[in-house]
């Protein structure tokens, strides 16, 4: 089922969060909201959920309008960041609750609600309380819980925040098998850009109320539309642009920048609010040599070691600028203090300041 908001307006007092906000999400894909603290995302959330209404714009199911629908009469299933169990009652109890408030009797409920307990893997805690369960399993009942109501449409919000990193990677991976097989419409809610990434067939980068972008995990990544895409999804480097110095004999645009003058492939428009996005795995890291056109001299200011890569801070004349580099045998290790040579890749983008 597609969902559709057109027009959105949401203020709370003086403070403007929507001002004709649109955006459609496709049927049967898994469609995350993904920004910094503050941004909407949970209040966009909770709209489509029924718990928030616009002040103006419409929310759609499909062909039917639901902004004024309540939330009992919408059928939407929740997951949420801390569970949301009953603590009182049985993991079968638990996952049955959406189905009895549904008209359903225990008799009926139970063997959905054991199917769906089995295909999260936790059929032999039917029994159990939630105190006996650990998070990772917790969440699991939760997401079984929504499951099992076989929903129009599933939210989940922040739902794997709270765990540890292997278990966020586990659940996820199991999340995204789920949502595929039953193929229910799903708005997932993040702040975490690796899990955005992974999990998502779209992905809507919002701030303060904006959407930025909506695009495929990897339109997002490779071809942000201005700076703070860039930056708040995957941390690009950002360098200021003064001016274009026309075209190369090979055919890449020249530009001149604070510290250097770079070649780059990309078509995209220049103005004054044009910058130079360079993502930090794409900067080679190389030995002191003359300079040539895409060089940057820096110094190594720290060294951050990730077990695969390396993560360096560079001090250049221009400010400051990050490098991630893979540990292959064939890579040269630095060090806090070394000099080097920066070669900005010619796939370099150019984004708009936002």
């Amino acid at each position: 089922m597609q969902i559709h908001l057109s027009g959105i307006q949401q203020s709370y007092g003086a403070q403007t969060l929507f001002q004709g906000l649109d955006l459609t999400i496709p049927s049967g894909s898994l469609f995350t909201l993904l920004g910094p603290s503050g941004c909407g995302k949970t209040t966009l959330l909770r709209m489509l959920a029924g718990f928030v209404r616009p002040d103006h714009g419409k929310v759609l199911f499909g062909q039917k309008e639901m902004t004024q629908v309540p939330v009992h009469k919408r059928n939407v299933g929740m997951v949420f960041q801390d569970y949301a169990l009953f603590p009182d009652r049985s993991v079968l109890e638990n996952v049955s609750y959406g189905l009895l408030a549904r008209g359903q009797s225990r008799t009926q409920a139970r063997g959905p609600a054991l199917d769906m307990l089995a295909r999260v893997g936790l059929k032999d805690k039917a029994d159990a309380l939630p105190s006996a369960l650990s998070g990772g399993q917790r969440q699991r009942v939760a997401m079984a819980r929504a499951l099992v109501i076989k929903p129009d449409l599933l939210l989940l919000d922040e739902p794997l925040s709270a765990l540890d990193a292997k278990l966020r990677t586990d659940l996820r991976e199991m999340l995204r098998d789920l949502q595929q097989e039953a193929g229910i419409t799903t708005v997932f809610v993040t702040h975490d850009q690796e899990e955005a990434l992974s999990v998502s067939d779209y992905i809507a980068v919002m701030d303060r109320g904006c959407v930025r972008q909506v695009g495929t995990p990897e339109q997002i990544y490779r071809c942000p539309d201005n700076s703070f895409v860039a930056d708040f999804v995957g941390g690009a480097n950002l360098i200021e642009l003064q001016e274009e110095l026309g075209q190369a004999a090979d055919g890449c645009r020249r530009f001149r920048t604070a510290g250097c003058i770079v070649r780059i492939q990309s078509a995209g428009r220049f103005s004054e609010q044009t910058m130079l996005a360079v993502r930090p795995e794409t900067l080679s890291v190389d030995a002191l040599r003359p300079l040539d056109e895409g060089d940057i001299a820096a110094r190594i200011e720290s060294v951050d070691y990730r077990g695969p890569s390396t993560a360096y801070q560079l001090r250049t004349e221009f400010g400051f600028l990050k490098a991630v580099v893979w540990n292959t045998g064939a890579v040269q290790s630095w060090e806090r203090g070394d000099a080097v040579v920066l070669r900005v890749p010619e796939s370099a983008l150019l984004v708009e300041r936002t």
